[in-house]
């Protein structure tokens, strides 16, 4: 399975029970579908580099969160529908950063999960 990692800018809310639940239904879906989630990291509130239209409201604020996972190309088609639909997301990008989890270690490391770790370490 390919080792994806999704950027996306979220809506502004005062409560942050609508983006944990954006967070959760993306990574629920992952899983549901036999892939892996890796790991979820949330880059905080920030100003827009410009005002963006998206479902019909203009946002100059967005919350922005990365999710890196493996999945199939099957499953992310469907995870770009989901989050097309979505009206709490602004934007998002999907980057595709290996074929295989290994191809990620530096020439001559190999590439393995540490026990009780979600991370990739290269020796």
């Amino acid at each position: 399975m390919p080792f994806y990692r999704m950027l996306c800018i979220a809506t502004h809310v005062g409560e942050y029970k609508y983006i944990r639940e954006l967070v959760r239904q993306t990574a629920t879906h992952v899983l549901n579908n036999g892939g892996v989630v890796r790991e979820i990291k949330y880059l905080g509130t920030l100003t827009l580099p410009q005002r963006m239209r998206r479902h019909k409201a203009v946002h100059s604020v967005g919350d922005y969160w990365t999710l890196h996972f493996d999945t199939a190309p099957r499953t992310l088609r469907t995870l770009n529908a989901i989050m097309r639909g979505d009206p709490r997301v602004i934007r998002w990008t999907v980057l595709k950063l290996a074929d295989k989890v290994e191809d990620i270690a530096k020439e001559g490391q190999k590439a393995r999960l540490k026990p009780g770790i979600s991370r990739i370490i290269a020796d």
